[in-house]
């Protein structure tokens, strides 16, 4: 009896802490596999990742083409290896052809074959890194910025020899040839490197844009306020003859822009200068050329001066330059600013303000173009 239940009894004393520390053993040991086996499949995957010609790179593209099979082998064999001289050589030759290209005539046949040769080098090379590259994700073809800009070159050269033919304006579409030449970027690392970095820096212009805008926005609403409808001013007959207003030489290039009574500008109707018939100035009135010559008016040897009965100084229909120098809205006022911070033709809007409203309204144009000169120094100075 006492022989039976030993075996017992040396179990019972054995206790349960013994069993649960076999079964932490027995799981570190199944832990430790775990490790050693996946660590074994990445060594696995890392070998055979070291062991593709392009790691870097996608291992299949399009399904099916590895960087081994022939197909894709021979393109990435292009592309990694290029000859940027030939791209290079295309793309200058392109530019050559786009400047020589005359909308109005005939495209010559030997212009437009070296046209579409290009076009067709241009499209092969796009076919040649979508096989070597793939065409979606982070390494392929689309995941460049600068490899979708010849995307969407290619695919619209591809919608223009498309609707070659019928009838449909293709102007819209030729417009985007001129980017073609930007196709360079891509091939010339260095160019490629200042474009990036020209790029990273229009951010850092916002706060100069901002203050631009508030020159533009405060200047515009002086200007509206002091000026809106005085460039129109123009000198008429009077009220008993109705035959226009006062056109020096007979064009609007250089309007004779008066100031009304109630303004101070430098220039009156009274200032407007004599008629003259090639370089003879005419001296007579109407009534002089009755009671004097007893000529008629309309006769050639009747040189009346007309210009002296245009004393009536009010608003006319068009502002200077075809009406689009004025302050009458603040859209225009923008619009004038932007001319005189350019410094190209701010004279002669100077001058149209000052003979329409006082010989003082220098102060703004001067003052406008020491800002304009700061914020353009701030500019240069935060990129």
């Amino acid at each position: 009896m006492t022989g039976r239940h030993e075996p017992d009894l040396h179990e019972q004393q054995r206790g349960p802490k013994e069993d649960e520390g076999e079964e932490e053993e027995e799981e570190e040991e199944e832990g430790e596999k775990v490790r050693v086996s996946v660590q074994g499949e990445e060594r696995e995957q890392e070998e055979d990742e070291a062991e593709l010609p392009y790691p870097s790179l996608a291992p299949v593209v399009l399904l099916a083409l590895t960087q081994t099979s022939p197909p894709r082998s021979w393109c990435l064999r292009a592309v990694c290896h290029p000859y940027p001289r030939v791209s290079i050589l295309a793309i200058l030759l392109n530019c050559v052809t786009l400047g020589m290209f005359q909308p109005c005539d005939h495209t010559p046949s030997l212009l437009q074959a070296l046209d579409d040769g290009i076009f067709v080098f241009f499209a092969g090379e796009m076919l040649v890194k979508m096989v070597a590259l793939g065409v979606v994700g982070q390494s392929g073809y689309l995941g460049d910025t600068w490899n979708r800009l010849d995307f969407f070159i290619v695919i619209v050269g591809m919608l223009e020899y498309s609707l070659d033919g019928h009838n449909v304006s293709l102007s819209a579409i030729r417009t985007v040839r001129v980017l073609r030449p930007l196709r360079a970027i891509n091939r010339v690392p260095s160019m490629r490197i200042l474009v990036t970095l020209l790029l990273d820096t229009l951010p850092m212009l916002g706060n100069v844009l901002a203050l631009c805008f508030f020159v533009f926005f405060i200047f515009g609403i002086v200007g509206v306020q002091l000026w809106a409808g005085l460039l129109r001013n123009r000198c008429f007959l009077g009220e008993d003859v109705k035959i226009g207003y006062y056109r020096p030489d007979g064009s609007d290039e250089h309007p004779f822009i008066c100031s009304t009574e109630r303004e101070n500008g430098m220039l009156r109707c009274s200032d407007v200068p004599r008629r003259r018939i090639g370089r003879t100035p005419c001296l007579l009135g109407v009534e002089d050329a009755h009671s004097e010559m007893g000529l008629s008016v309309d006769e050639p040897g009747a040189c009346v001066n007309w210009f002296q009965y245009y004393n009536e100084c009010r608003a006319g229909e068009v502002n200077p330059h075809k009406g689009a120098i004025n302050f009458d809205n603040i859209g225009y006022a923008w619009i004038a600013i932007f001319q005189v911070i350019t410094l190209e033709g701010w004279v002669d809007i100077m001058y149209y303000v000052m003979d329409a409203h006082s010989f003082y309204n220098f102060i703004y144009f001067i003052f406008l173009i020491i800002v304009s000169i700061h914020t353009r120094t701030q500019a240069l100075g935060d990129i």
